[in-house]
């Protein structure tokens, strides 16, 4: 049987043909655009994902044997506000995640509620690009679309929403909302009335795997597939993504290194750390995950490549780069601010203890190093409540690079796998309609069967110590200069 997997992203939605096996049957993106009103907005068309989803499955099946489509699932962009009017007419354009135009909710929600309640209500505090803030805005800014609400969805719940016909969401893409009790896997009735909304403008919730229902009829005959398709109701991207590179279960992690940075780790149990550091999910395999999330991660080094060198050819940067774990230079990664473990979007990029005998080399070591120390801050923030994994996957652009995915593994002194196939929260969508079709008991059965590893890095314990050494000074410095960054923007 072939299962469908829809990754709606923020630039184009990209969908993944797969078997059982893990055999991946043909892949598709298209593209739409992302609208920026005002500086600092970042909005979508809802019908714009649905029609580039709809022509990005016919192409896809073009060849295949439609007969034997037996489910699709998805993996979506999370945050984002998509709100429907009583004719289930979209009331107003999506906010995305990362639109910024909330600060002021967020504050509100933050100091005047009080982030000790909003962790007691959801496991978290308040970031600009949660679901909770966007509803606020609109109350206060947009008073009589708000009053004509009738649904609120995250974005990829409105394409099962138009497959399926079911207003459904699942817990780990709820879990971004700022409006699911994590913990007890249920709505929190009191952030729904600190946003002056009901539970019953709120999707059924689902655990990623369930089938939500199956194709209506017209569009099973537009694209010529069975209105017995299963639609299962899919997870956020990370969770989505983390599925598809098979961390899932206990105490698993895995380590993207894309635009911005991220660390994934499942755990059969709940977790949160007290000062909310990292995001404290439901992860779609039915139970938790920790996750942190860094604004520039690959993008450093692009940033350095690019902008500062003028050179596209990384590897021949990389390779000058000799004495790891001896480099005299830091750099933090803070290009965009930064979200865990800071929480500060002031925090700013710099370069420290530059002399006179630096090199080039040092300085490209530098923007690699900073950003494995990043990473390594977060993964401290989970080992102190108990989280902590010893090895992890590891994917992203930045993964293509042996002396990162070195620099990671002796730095975080855990093993790191690269996956044998890198699909994105798109194979994971399309493992958790396996999972909803039958074809496995479990995600982590799923996950067993088809992530396989290509290649491992083992941490050196030589390598280990000097690194440690060096963490422990690059730790001290954003301290030392928070005080600084709030005060120069």
């Amino acid at each position: 049987m072939l299962y469908i997997g829809v990754d709606l992203g923020t630039s184009s939605v990209k969908l993944v043909l797969m078997d059982e096996t893990g055999k991946i049957h043909g892949t598709v993106t298209k593209e739409y655009q992302l609208y920026f009103p005002q500086p600092g907005w970042s909005e979508q068309k809802p019908e714009d994902w649905y029609a580039q989803a709809i022509e990005g499955l016919k192409e896809l099946l073009k060849d295949a044997d439609k007969s034997q489509v037996a489910g699709i699932s998805f993996g979506g962009q999370m945050h984002g506000l998509v709100i429907l009017d009583e004719n289930d007419n979209v009331i107003r354009p999506a906010i995305l995640w990362n639109d910024g135009r909330t600060q002021k909710q967020v504050d509100y929600l933050n100091n005047e509620i009080g982030k000790d309640k909003l962790s007691e209500y959801t496991a978290n505090i308040a970031f600009a690009g949660f679901t909770a803030p966007k509803i606020l805005w609109v109350k206060e800014n947009e008073p009589e679309n708000f009053k004509n609400i009738k649904k609120i969805m995250l974005p990829k719940d409105y394409l099962a929403y138009k497959l399926s016909g079911t207003f459904c969401t699942d817990y780990s893409d709820a879990s971004g909302m700022l409006l699911l009790d994590v913990k007890n896997r249920k709505w929190s009735e009191e952030m729904c009335k600190l946003c002056d909304i009901t539970t019953d403008m709120l999707p059924k919730l689902y655990e990623s795997y369930e089938k939500v229902g199956t194709l209506v009829p017209s569009v099973a005959t537009e694209l010529g597939l069975s209105e017995n398709v299963v639609i299962a109701a899919g997870a956020g991207d990370n969770a989505a993504a983390a599925v598809g590179t098979g961390t899932v279960g206990n105490n698993k992690c895995n380590i993207s290194l894309g635009t911005s940075g991220t660390i994934f780790m499942s755990s059969d149990s709940f977790a949160v750390d007290s000062n909310n550091a990292l995001h404290s999910f439901d992860h779609a395999d039915g139970h938790f995950h920790l996750m942190g999330c860094m604004l520039s991660a690959a993008s450093c080094n692009k940033w350095w490549n690019d902008g500062i060198l003028q050179t596209k050819d990384y590897a021949a940067e990389q390779a000058a780069i000799e004495k790891l774990g001896e480099n005299h230079v830091f750099f933090l990664p803070y290009l965009m601010g930064e979200r865990s473990p800071w929480n500060n979007p002031n925090a700013r990029a710099t370069f420290t203890g530059i002399t006179m005998d630096t090199t080039r080399a040092d300085m490209t070591q530098a923007v690699l190093e900073g950003v494995a120390f990043a990473v390594r801050d977060m993964y401290e923030v989970a080992k102190s409540i108990g989280v902590k994994p010893e090895r992890s996957m590891i994917c992203g652009g930045g993964a293509k690079s042996p002396l990162w995915r070195k620099m990671i593994a002796n730095i975080l002194n855990i093993e790191v796998d690269v996956p044998t196939c890198e699909e994105g929260p798109g194979m994971g969508g399309a493992m958790l309609a396996m999972v909803a079709c039958g074809a496995y008991k479990s995600v982590e059965d799923a996950a067993a069967a088809i992530v396989k590893v290509d290649k491992t890095e083992k941490p050196d314990p030589e390598l280990v110590a000097k690194y440690e050494a060096r963490y422990q000074q690059f730790k001290n410095i954003y301290p030392a200069l928070a005080d600084t960054f709030n005060k120069i923007i």
